[in-house]
């Protein structure tokens, strides 16, 4: 809890991800408040609903289907709402249409809200949390992206299913854009600190699975929305218990390895500030050309936006 106030959540977007999002922090008790915003107010109004009606099981909070306003004195809002991603359609094709989105969600929730975090999990998630962070104006601590840490969590299950381990015990990153131009940092991944011993073809195998994790299960279901509730509710805990979790989230970096001014997901110390600093991590020259070239694709796109 942040000091004796309450503390207040609030998701913007109750589509599969924003729903499940809220689902998992309230069952994971992580918030006093929880404010459900979305476009289709009954669709808000009936996910809050069907929450109070299981908290006879889990304990008090409240919830409820509010408006922007509700947003004042919200410690931490995440946006999860936008144009949802069709089978066969990358990230950044969602560019054009959800920036439409944001720029009428940022400067709603702008008018309420001047102190708390914004989480934005909405792709391309890198573009939109640069977006977001300019339109806001504030420090950009306090505008953390998703960024790639669904993806590393992708890579750790992978590496812990080849070699029959725990993936908690599993340490790999995916840094870079949170898209086609993410690359995994091989040089710095190992299971409890021994190197992970896979050749080139494995490697590769593996990335390809944690690359096509979304579009498999887009193809499959329609939506992922599981494990990124979850990934969501792991920054939010970092934040509110002021963990200084290393978590890769996506940042405004500053010479990481020469490159700046860009939203871009790399291993950030999160905690009750939101991104308190990134790691400067040791990688190949191999990594940080890939690094480099992911970093310019999105400067590329934030360019678009002007």
């Amino acid at each position: 809890m942040i000091n004796s106030k309450k503390t207040r959540i609030v998701v913007i977007g109750v589509g599969a991800v924003g729903s499940t999002t809220a689902y998992t922090l309230m069952l994971k008790r992580r918030m006093d408040e929880l404010v459900l915003i979305d476009s289709n107010k009954n669709k808000a109004i009936g996910d809050a609903l069907d929450m109070n009606h299981g908290l006879p099981f889990i304990g008090k909070a409240h919830v409820w289907a509010g408006t922007y306003e509700d947003c004042a004195g919200a410690d931490i809002v995440i946006i999860t709402a936008g144009a949802a991603q069709k089978p066969g359609e990358s990230r950044i094709d969602l560019l054009k249409r959800n920036v439409a989105v944001f720029e009428s969600i940022t400067t709603e929730v702008l008018k309420y809200n001047k102190t708390g975090i914004i989480l934005v999990a909405t792709n391309p998630v890198d573009v939109l949390s640069y977006f977001t962070w300019k339109k806001s104006g504030w420090p950009s601590n306090r505008v953390i992206g998703s960024g790639t840490l669904l993806d590393s969590a992708r890579l750790r299950y992978l590496i812990s299913e080849h070699f029959k381990v725990d993936p908690r015990s599993v340490h790999a990153h995916i840094v870079g854009e949170h898209g086609d131009s993410e690359l995994p940092l091989w040089s710095l991944s190992n299971i409890a600190g021994s190197k992970v011993n896979l050749d080139r073809e494995q490697k590769d195998e593996i990335f390809k699975n944690t690359k096509d994790a979304a579009s498999q299960i887009i193809h499959t279901k329609g939506a992922t929305y599981y494990a990124i509730a979850l990934a969501l509710d792991r920054i939010c805990t970092a934040i509110l218990r002021n963990e200084g979790a290393v978590l890769n989230v996506s940042t405004l970096v500053h010479d990481f390895h020469g490159i700046s001014d860009v939203y871009i997901g790399v291993p950030c110390i999160v905690d009750l500030s939101g991104v308190r600093q990134t790691l400067k991590i040791k990688i190949n020259e191999e990594e940080k050309s890939q690094l480099t070239a992911s970093a310019d694709k999105l400067k590329d796109l934030i360019r678009t936006l002007a």
